[in-house]
């Protein structure tokens, strides 16, 4: 445990923060799989605002520094891709 007074509120801060950030990536590994499911059911409607609503997911947790702003791009830019393609068919 930590000794010193401002120690001692940077774990409660730490803590409060995890709980915040593992809900956050909760949600978003929710939302992937849901996408993804869409996506192979070949449904653009139901894919396309599933993927916006992940997109702005994932682009503020990139900003609130719970994911790398590269892994938001790839994941965003991965997905995009799938959908385009079922788009085509």
């Amino acid at each position: 445990m930590p000794n010193k007074k401002a120690a001692i509120k940077s774990l409660r801060q730490d803590k409060k923060k995890h709980i915040r950030n593992k809900a956050v990536l909760s949600e978003l590994r929710t939302l992937t799989k849901n996408t993804r499911a869409a996506i192979t059911k070949n449904s653009r409607e139901e894919a396309d605002t599933l993927l916006k609503t992940l997109e702005s997911k994932l682009t503020r947790a990139s900003k609130k520094d719970i994911i790398k702003k590269n892994n938001a791009a790839r994941r965003i830019s991965r997905l995009r891709t799938q959908w385009s393609k079922i788009s085509a068919k």
